[in-house]
């Protein structure tokens, strides 16, 4: 083999082999910790199970569906009046007395005694019913069934909002533990960049202020560090709080941020109109509110009730005077009619305020709607933002870790400046913050899509 030959292809090889080996900066790179990889203390918590928790635990929902039970136990006939009254009354009075009596005829002889028992009982059950009330029975069992119904959509509302919340803190975890990666890995860059300073100092081939350049900058990355272990102890101490436990509870999380880019508008707003528990708790008020202008016009018809009962009396008279003994059985009723003719013109202010109270209701839902339209429009187009940012920041990510090896290597090699180098790096970190931020921004506008449009329980809570 010919000297020449030889020596190409021994350049080849150690060619070959430069590129297999990684520079300093790819090797911080692999020793980077990944969020399935990064030490956490605690147990795993999944994103199903600290909804579950959450729903279990939370305050406002208990309060919410105790307030549904109480609605609930309304619901009954006998609350509405549909079903009579059934009493019992018993009373008995009596006295221990002593006397003497004379009489002016002087016929009878006087008479006198002592501890003399006199003593009537009276027992009784009666029997009341409302014949009829201008139809304000059935009128008021359909407006308890109303209040039900609010107090479902209530405790439903407060869920969604829960399980939106608890998501959006959760992923605030995974944001924060994203962050931490990345600063991690910027102070292995600053430390590889500070081990190579230090060497080139010792030997004399780069100055002293390069060497404490990159101190400093090791020192304010590691500074950086410090703080955003404690954004992610804070995150951590949120959704602590929201999950109904002790705020210092240890827990790791494996999950990575996934956006969804394919939600489209015009479902949501489908699925909006016809689910979501505010828009459906305005719906409600305004037929209570027409039920309520029904049971003001109730009370310009006739009034009929109905009492009937039985009653029975005992007497027992120990004077001497009268009846001795007494017993005494009667069944009795009673029939009332009361038609209303004029009370001041009371009624008919009555009517007139649940009328407008209807019209109030109306606007209330009409406004309910529209803003709930204009929250959901707002939101998607801030999620189709996210979205465009987000494919942006991934192409930037990736061409600010190329000039990153690119500039490290010539870094190395004398070719650039410590200024140089540290602006590429600096350009890196935050292109990687900015996409750790994309990818929580658009998951949160998918969150509160999914909320808007009431369907996050089932794509969330499984």
């Amino acid at each position: 083999m010919k000297l020449s030959s030889w020596i190409f292809f021994t350049c080849i090889s150690f060619s070959a082999l430069a590129q297999q080996t990684p520079n300093a900066i790819q090797r911080a790179q692999q020793r980077t910790f990944t969020v399935a990889t990064i030490p956490q203390p605690g147990e795993v918590l999944t994103l199903q199970q600290a909804i579950a928790q959450s729903i279990e635990k939370n305050y406002q929902i208990q309060i919410n569906r105790s307030q549904e039970d109480i609605a609930r136990n309304n619901f009954t006939k006998g609350n509405a009046g549909y079903l009579p009254i059934l009493t019992f009354n018993g009373n008995s009075n009596g006295g221990i007395q002593n006397f003497r009596q004379t009489f002016i005829d002087n016929i009878r002889p006087p008479q006198s005694a002592s501890g003399i028992f006199n003593r009537t009982s009276n027992l009784g059950v009666n029997l009341n019913y409302t014949v009829f009330n201008g139809y304000a029975r059935s009128t008021l069992y359909n407006q308890l069934s109303q209040l039900v119904k609010i107090g479902t959509v209530n405790t439903r509302a407060n869920i969604e909002a829960t399980v939106a919340s608890v998501a959006t803190s959760y992923y605030d975890v995974v944001r924060q533990l994203q962050r931490l990666i990345a600063f991690s890995q910027a102070l292995d860059i600053s430390r590889e960049r500070l081990e190579l300073a230090r060497a080139n100092y010792e030997v004399g081939t780069r100055s002293k202020v390069d060497f404490l350049s990159a101190q400093v900058d090791y020192n304010t990355d590691s500074a950086a560090l410090i703080s955003q272990e404690q954004a992610l102890r804070n995150a951590k101490t949120l959704l602590n709080s929201q999950l109904i436990r002790d705020p210092q509870a240890e827990f790791a999380v494996r999950d990575t941020i996934i956006v969804r880019p394919t939600l489209q508008l015009e479902p949501l707003q489908q699925s909006l109109s016809t689910n979501n528990p505010f828009l459906a708790a305005a719906v409600l008020n305004r037929t209570i509110a027409d039920l309520n202008v029904r049971l003001a016009n109730a009370q310009q018809l006739p009034l009929v009730s109905a009492t009937t009962g039985y009653n029975y009396q005992f007497q027992d008279n120990q004077g001497g005077f009268g009846v001795a003994t007494g017993r005494t059985g009667a069944l009795t009723y009673n029939i009332t009619a009361t038609i209303p003719i004029f009370n001041g013109y009371n009624l008919k202010r009555q009517i007139q305020n649940a009328r407008v109270n209807t019209l109030i209701a109306q606007s209330q839902e009409n406004n309910q709607r529209l803003q709930l339209q204009l929250a959901l429009v707002q939101t998607y187009q801030i999620y189709q933002t996210s979205i465009r940012l987000l494919n942006l920041e991934v192409q930037n990510n990736l061409l600010a870790n190329q000039n990153v090896d690119i500039a490290y290597d010539r870094y190395r090699i004398g070719n650039s400046t410590f200024v140089e180098f540290r602006d590429v790096q600096r350009n890196a970190i935050n292109a990687q913050t900015r996409l750790i931020e994309a990818e929580f921004n658009a998951k949160a506008a998918e969150i509160e899509l999914l909320r808007l449009s009431s369907t996050i329980t089932q794509e969330l809570g499984q």
